[in-house]
Formats: C-alpha cells, structure tokens, sequence
C-alpha cells in the first residue's frame, strides 16, 4: 500500500509524531529524545510522502520497499511512525522501554511488524540495506531499499565497507540518507572525528550524492525522487542536514539532549512550543 499526501497533510503529520516522541518520552521515564526529533521529517516523507511501499496489514509482503534505520537509538521515532502506519497500535507506544515490551530502545526485527533489521550496533544498518538491495537486484525486483543513517556512525570503517561495494555491484536500488545534524552523542561531530568533506568522501567511493534540508518536506521529495531505483546505477546518498532536538527550542543543537529528561519546567515549555498543552495531553 503506498501513502501519500499533500505537503500541508505532511507538516501535520510531523508535527504528530514530534509530539508523539515528546509524550511517549515522558510518559515512559527515559529515550534518546534529540536523535529522534532530527529525523522526523525524514520518516514523514519515507512512510506519508509516497515514498515507500508499504502494507501494514502484510508487514512481510515481498513487494514491499526495504526501510533500515541504522542509527537504532532513534526507535522511539521510527515507533510513533509505526504506530500512525498502522503497523503497531498507538497505544502501545506507552510500554516503549518497559520490562517485557517489545518496543524497545533499539528496533527488533523479530519482534515489531515493519522494522527490517535489529539494529543499534552503529554501522552495521547499510550493510543490512546493501544485502536487500543485492538481494532485489539478483532477484530481478523493484523493491526500493532506503537505509537512514547517523552521522556519528559514519566515522566507522563498517561504513565505508558497504559503501565500496555497494558502488562496485551497482546498487542502483539503494539509498542511504545520513541524518548530518553535526552532534554525536554528548559533544559536536568535529570535535570527536571530524567528517569534512562528507559529500566528497561517498562521491569518492563511486555514490552519486544529494544535499538538502532535512527539516525541508519538500527538498526532500524531490531528493528522494532524483533517487529513484536506478537498475545498475550508481547507489544514491541524501546528506539531510538536520537540528538535533529539532521543535523544542532549549534542545535544538544542544550535545546534552542526546538522552536526558526534561524536568518539570522544560516539559512546560517543550509542550507549549509543540502545542500539547492545548490538548491537555502531558
């Protein structure tokens, strides 16, 4: 089944599912909360923008498209996205990170209906999405694989494995989209292992590249578009440059918002600027 709406239907649904991490992050006690808002636009355009193909009632349905999420961490976001699928029911999103729940802090693929590998360990996510990707063009399928991926995680040489022969095999089928939101974990991107030139670097290994706004529904529809299944192309690379914390004014570019709890005063604030206090909802 393939969703698609128009872009005022899209900005809504980002905004729904910012304030869906928001709440389930503070019903449930803890969550990487700024990884997860830096990639919400991302996830509206894959799963609402007509992107992926998809079938919530048949998770495993050969036909549909191959999404990864690589840098794992992130579940609570690829959860609320899950949820307004219809591949998990929203109530479940209150047992995120509880003892026995199977929404855990890092996606199981055993376990969650719509998530295509278990992921967590950083930089292993585009080698899963290369071997569906290798799978699909040996097959001789039109199943689109798209794997997210952090920039942190990209200082690992897993990375550039995958990325070296992917472009050999000619993985035209392939896109990797890297959320560039230049923070990793409590410190800045460049102040652990400095990346530049990014861009350079994939075009280097043979991966025709794009950049754009991250946050930009728009910019990155057409990214996605001009990426398109490519059979025996060059695989493609989205750099989204992106705002850690992106929606709640105090997180945005702050390293310490990776994984904290707001307290009582900041969730006041956070649910103003995420318009929650009008539906009463925290």
């Amino acid at each position: 089944m393939e969703n698609k709406l128009d872009l005022h239907g899209l900005q809504a649904i980002a905004a729904e599912l910012r304030q869906t991490v928001f709440q389930t992050l503070c019903k449930t006690g803890g969550g990487h909360i700024g990884p997860s808002l830096s990639i919400i636009e991302i996830l509206t355009t894959l799963y609402f923008g007509g992107v992926l193909k998809y079938d919530p009632r048949n998770p495993q349905d050969p036909r549909r498209d191959r999404f990864i999420l690589s840098k794992g961490h992130a579940s609570l976001a690829l959860y609320a996205a899950l949820a307004k699928a219809g591949f998990i029911d929203a109530e479940e999103l209150d047992e995120y990170c509880r003892p026995g729940s199977r929404l855990g802090g890092h996606p199981n693929m055993h376990e969650v209906p719509g998530v295509e590998a278990s992921t967590g360990a950083l930089a292993h996510g585009l080698s899963f999405a290369v071997g569906a990707a290798l799978a699909a063009k040996l097959d001789g399928t039109d199943n689109r694989v798209i794997a997210l991926l952090g920039d942190g995680e990209c200082q690992e040489g897993a990375i550039w494995e995958a990325a070296m022969f992917s472009a050999h095999q000619r993985l035209g089928q392939l896109t990797a989209i890297v959320d560039n939101n230049k923070l990793q974990a409590m410190d800045r991107l460049d102040n652990i292992i400095a990346m530049d030139p990014f861009a350079d670097k994939w075009r280097a290994f043979g991966w025709e590249v794009l950049e754009v706004d991250g946050h930009d529904i728009p910019a990155l529809l057409d990214a996605l578009d001009r990426a398109k299944i490519d059979k025996d192309g060059a695989p493609k690379l989205i750099v989204a440059h992106t705002v850690k914390g992106k929606g709640i004014s105090f997180m945005e570019g702050v390293p310490l918002w990776h994984v904290r709890m707001p307290n009582e005063e900041e969730r006041t604030i956070a649910a103003q600027e995420l318009a929650l206090d009008r539906k009463g909802a925290l």
